[in-house]
């Protein structure tokens, strides 16, 4: 029986080598982090320019001078400041509520496992004694789970004698699944964890971030492969992943890359509608980019690939423990009033350029719309879109 098995897991490895969605991991995901570096380090000889944080009059995110931003301790007294992270029973997500536990944040976990859950609150009370945290089993990828948490972190906040409002929502959670899968709304899985759900979560939270008595911040994590995306649609068909599913094989590096470049083009539409709302002082909206981390993501990648990828990454001095690239977003959630529009990367609360096409404002507004539409059809129907 062993035998067979590793018989197996090496034909599933020879047959994802030989496929295109493993060279585009090999080849452009390389190129895309070692850029990523580039510009790191480009800017630490020269100034290059990004886009500018808050201007009311234009709402632009499109031309200031890379900074870095220090991390600012939550300045209040008053009340316990909350913060929401998404995909935070291992990996990043683990890493950041231990983090921001620590900087006196009640932290509000949200993942699909209660098991995982109630492991992640023992893990993080054996090393930070103090931490105040707070569960929900929530999926991501189904609509009706993210409007149902909706209900019950409402309740939970008129319960407890904690401030109505969040100062921080980190959105966190992805997988990248090598097989098509659909969700209870027909998406493509992966899509609807990585974008679709985070769309949905961030819309209906609102409310409790605009309330805050202090000004409030939307972490979105994202991935140096959106680079790796030339040419990108934004019809209700590709954005639900109803178009992929008719490729003879699942284009799973590709949907990834699509995913992560629509959370970013995300980003950037939510700041533009803030300002239009004349509440962009009062809610920011960032982007960060933990590089190269060694979680569990590529766990659907074949066993022996997984390892030759995390043996030249180390070889190449890229990949990072979680501990370690957590940095970027916590300095993204940190980060002082008046940074949204920042693509953290690389720690020590520095920020680069994000591509060429995830700065495209006609794109990310159809985006919205796009999205908006899908989910009109959905249990986040009127209560969410009416924001």
């Amino acid at each position: 029986m062993g035998l067979i098995t590793v018989v197996k897991e090496l034909w599933r490895a020879f047959f994802f080598l030989c496929s295109l969605q493993f060279w585009r991991m090999a080849l452009l995901w390389t190129f895309s982090i070692l850029y990523s570096y580039y510009q790191l380090f480009k800017d630490s000889l020269s100034h290059s320019q990004y886009f500018k944080p808050l201007i009311p009059e234009k709402c632009s995110l499109f031309s200031q001078k890379l900074v870095s931003y220090p991390r600012c301790s939550p300045f209040t007294t008053t009340f316990r400041p909350v913060c929401v992270i998404t995909g935070a029973t291992s990996g990043l997500g683990l890493a950041a509520a231990y983090e921001l536990s620590k900087e006196g944040y009640v932290v509000v976990l949200v993942g699909r496992s209660q098991q995982l859950l109630s492991e992640t609150i023992t893990k993080i009370k054996d090393r930070n004694e103090h931490a105040h945290l707070e569960a929900f089993q929530v999926d991501l990828s189904s609509i009706e789970s993210v409007v149902k948490f909706k209900t019950s972190l409402q309740q939970w906040f008129l319960d407890s004698d904690l401030h109505c409002s969040i100062q921080i929502l980190i959105n966190n959670a992805g997988i990248l699944a090598t097989s098509p899968r659909v969700t209870p709304e027909g998406y493509d899985q992966m899509i609807g964890t990585n974008y679709i759900g985070a769309f949905a979560l961030t819309k209906l939270l609102l409310p409790l971030l605009e309330s805050s008595p202090v000004s409030s911040k939307i972490v979105n994590v994202t991935s140096f492969t959106h680079r790796a995306v030339t040419d990108v649609q934004v019809d209700e068909g590709t954005v639900s992943g109803e178009r992929f599913f008719r490729s003879i094989q699942y284009p799973c590096a590709h949907i990834y890359e699509y995913s992560k470049l629509c959370l970013i083009l995300f980003s950037y539409e939510l700041h533009r509608q803030l300002c239009l709302m004349g509440k962009s002082h009062q809610i920011f909206v960032t982007v960060a980019d933990p590089g190269v981390v060694q979680t569990n993501l590529m766990r659907e990648i074949p066993a022996i690939l997984s390892w030759l990828a995390i043996y030249v990454l180390k070889r190449l001095r890229l990949l990072q423990s979680p501990e370690c690239g957590v940095d970027s977003i916590v300095d993204a959630a940190l980060a002082p009033p008046g940074t949204s529009g920042a693509y953290f990367f690389g720690g020590n609360g520095r920020t680069i350029n994000p591509s060429t096409l995830s700065r495209n404002a006609k794109l990310a507004r159809e985006l919205w719309e796009s999205t908006s539409k899908l989910l009109s059809v959905t249990p986040f129907g009127a209560e969410g879109n009416s924001w």
